[in-house]
């Protein structure tokens, strides 16, 4: 979707006009665009390109949000936002806070483990997002940085799991008395018997971790979460989890949040469950992450409705393109006023809550790193913290709109080592396009929104 300008829109600021011109283009034609400064350009021809280019985005800038974009046009989906943004915290409406858990990172550090025992566990994180019947593909490396958890209780009488909330699976599962493999003693396990709405199953299924693999047996049973009740749930019971890196982890298990498509084939997703049994008032649910989180208050996930005290100004919405994930159009990235052209053919990007990271394609990779003067190491991407503040801001086309990462939302500082929070992956979308995954980096910044009933995704500005 090409952003286009009128005359009347073009930059004045004393910069000769065709420079002005040169800056629009870079920033408006996101289906063709082009380096802003370009080799061999004088001093000042650089100076004025960045300062028009600067006015120019922020011409996109969508009204208390910092998001850039171009004005809505009649019969786009801007309109149907302002039904989500009436909708009242009530009846049907539940705000679960999620806590900051400790990364396996930190762990490390504590138990003084050297830094290269986590290169064992490294895998594609794209891996998680391809399908393999009884095998779900979930790599751990999307657990081992910073993650978010809230609980829910299974059984009668209720046991008591903290889980990731995750829009990038769609299984519920925890650990069990069926498992006796250290990693499952150190958590609390689910007894199926001392519930007495217990169903077990022979159905078993594996999520495959490269390093080890984590077996699970199906069974069905109520599910809590706080004052909403599924009954007769499909869950997995683990039968065995390998030691590292689970012994270490401070979450229970996994609540997935994606489309019933990668979903054990045959059984209800929670989410299909919670809408057949009228337990929201809306068939939406929203996410928030703090930018400044702690492990008593990490963010907020609230099934059945938004909270606009937690964002401002609009709500961009993004149709999802394949109903597996919550995967939406990424139209194309910028380094500061460098727009890439990475994704001029096209990417997709996944919103996914159960990653912490930004992910992004392996082919690219190299030319980011170097853009913001980053260097591998043990640690991850190292960066000086003094330039954090004159590093640029990333930018994302998103349905017409520029959104903007900030430097100071995706370096990560920890005991005074800078890192960029990236991390790279091969597999591109099952379509073909340059894959890329919004983690919590990303959603740091914008409070989101699942529609399940339009299957598209919302982004507005976090407070």
């Amino acid at each position: 979707m090409p952003l286009t300008w009128s005359r009347r829109q073009w930059p004045t600021s004393g910069c000769p006009r065709s420079l002005a011109r040169r800056a629009i283009r870079a920033a408006a034609v996101i289906n063709s665009p082009r380096a802003l400064v370009e080799g061999g350009s004088s001093d000042r021809t650089k100076g004025c390109l960045e300062q028009e280019l600067g006015t120019a985005l922020a011409k996109y800038t969508l009204p208390g949000t910092g998001a850039a974009t171009e004005p809505p046009a009649p019969g786009t989906m801007w309109g149907l936002a302002l039904a989500l943004l009436c909708l009242p915290l009530g009846e049907g409406t539940l705000r679960i806070p999620l806590r900051r858990g400790r990364s396996i990172r930190e762990v490390m550090r504590e138990k003084g483990l050297p830094e290269g025992f986590l290169n064992n566990l490294r895998g594609d994180p794209g891996r998680k997002y391809q399908l393999g019947g009884a095998v779900a593909y979930e790599p751990l490396m999307n657990y081992l940085d910073t993650f978010y958890f809230g609980e829910v209780s299974i059984g009668t009488p209720p046991q008591n799991f903290l889980v990731i909330f995750d829009t990038g699976s769609s299984n519920l599962w925890v650990p069990s008395t069926y498992c006796q493999s250290p990693a499952c003693e150190d958590h609390t396990r689910f007894n199926h018997s001392l519930s007495s709405t217990f169903l077990g199953t022979d159905v078993t299924y594996t999520l495959r971790y490269g390093f080890g693999d984590l077996s699970v047996v199906l069974g069905y049973d109520t599910v809590t979460i706080q004052n909403i009740v599924i009954r007769n749930q499909e869950f997995g019971l683990s039968l065995y989890e390998p030691g590292r890196p689970f012994y270490y982890l401070d979450f229970d298990g996994i609540l997935g949040m994606a489309y019933p498509g990668v979903a054990i084939s045959g059984f209800n997703t929670l989410m299909q469950n919670m809408l057949q049994q009228n337990q929201l008032s809306e068939p939406i649910f929203s996410f928030y992450f703090s930018r400044n989180p702690t492990y008593s208050y990490g963010g907020e996930v609230i099934l059945g409705g938004v909270d606009p005290q937690l964002y401002s100004g609009e709500v961009l919405w993004a149709p999802v393109v394949q109903e597996l994930y919550w995967k939406i159009s990424l139209e194309e990235f910028s380094i500061g006023y460098s727009v890439t052209s990475w994704c001029s053919q096209g990417c997709h990007g996944i919103v996914d809550t159960g990653t912490f990271l930004l992910t992004i394609p392996g082919q690219f990779m190299p030319a980011l790193l170097q853009a913001l003067g980053a260097e591998e190491s043990d640690y991850g991407f190292l960066v000086d913290c003094s330039s954090v503040p004159n590093m640029p801001t990333l930018y994302f086309a998103i349905s017409g709109a520029w959104l903007s990462l900030p430097p100071t939302v995706y370096v990560l500082e920890n005991d005074g080592i800078c890192t960029v929070g990236v991390e790279s992956t091969y597999v591109p979308s099952a379509s073909g396009q340059p894959l890329w995954i919004l983690g919590n980096l990303f959603l740091r910044q914008y409070y989101s929104i699942f529609d399940m009933a339009n299957n598209r995704v919302g982004f507005a500005l976090a407070t």
